[in-house]
């Protein structure tokens, strides 16, 4: 893919940083005492209900609720394969999601537990965190350099949210060198999880795709990216211990603090295709 042709045309599903209702500018001044006037981010409450039962009330920009409903109950373990999924449906009004299913879930289970994990805006957890995991191991897909540098370099170009106003992150859904799907957010669980909306509802594999995030390669965000089926995951910032002992478990590429030309691989480094002369000189010196 030529870097100069990408634009949000491009993508499936695109930021939109000029929607009304997803930034508000606010009067200011700088260090200089200057006056400003400054877009940042508007966020608000949507409750998720599954069935007749409220599950939980995220804070999110608003975008795509539906999509966020649907990831986040399949993230959670209480949406599974087999289950038919009957009406999705958003009130406005109300700032909610309904999710209605043919027969009945296991989420009174699921919510006799819960675990509060690190990260922005509070994410949570139900019941065991391991649990999805059992019996997952991911295919072991060939991820070019060439293709990271690529990656990285069109969606850090993308006209986005957090070029707009900043203090949000952003997940991708990406095949190859192309980036697909867009999701931003306020907290990077909550992008991930309309990404996995997403492709829960157009029945997307996983398989041969990459997810790039902005936020931590946290636990969390490993054992999501494994639910989803996808067997690499990038970001520009960096890991947490556990997130890198999950992924090795499960056979996912880890990559991390990717910037530019530089990265680093804790996982699945046997995956990486070296496809540039100075990529066969790095590889060397990382033995």
């Amino acid at each position: 893919m030529q870097l100069s042709k990408l634009n949000n045309a491009d993508y499936l599903i695109a930021p939109k940083p000029a929607t009304e209702g997803l930034t508000r500018p606010i009067n200011g001044v700088d260090q200089t005492g200057q006056p400003v006037r400054q877009s940042v981010i508007e966020e608000r409450p949507l409750t998720i209900f599954l069935n007749s039962r409220e599950i939980v009330t995220a804070m999110t920009i608003g975008d795509y609720p539906e999509f966020l409903a649907l990831g986040f109950l399949r993230n959670q373990g209480m949406l599974h394969p087999e289950e038919t999924i009957s009406s999705v449906e958003y009130d406005d009004e109300l700032e909610a999601v309904v999710v209605r299913t043919e027969t009945e879930t296991n989420y009174e289970e699921k919510l006799s537990k819960k675990t509060r994990t690190s990260g922005c805006a509070v994410g949570t957890v139900f019941g065991d965190m391991m649990e999805g995991l059992a019996g997952v191991s991911l295919p072991q897909r060939p991820v070019q350099v060439s293709h990271l540098r690529t990656l990285s370099t069109l969606i850090n170009r993308t006209p986005s949210l957090y070029l707009e106003a900043g203090a949000i992150h952003g997940t991708v859904l990406c095949q190859a060198d192309r980036p697909l799907v867009y999701m931003e957010d306020v907290g990077r669980h909550n992008a991930v999880d309309k990404i996995a909306g997403w492709m829960l509802h157009t029945n997307t594999d996983g398989a041969d795709k990459v997810l790039y995030t902005t936020g931590r390669l946290t636990s969390e965000m490993v054992i999501k990216t494994a639910m989803m089926g996808i067997p690499t995951l990038v970001s520009r910032s960096g890991f947490t211990a556990w997130g890198v002992d999950i992924a090795q478990q499960v056979g996912l590429t880890l990559i991390g603090r990717m910037k530019g030309k530089r990265f680093l691989c804790l996982s699945g480094h046997s995956n990486l295709i070296w496809d540039a002369p100075d990529d066969e000189e790095q590889a060397q010196f990382n033995e």
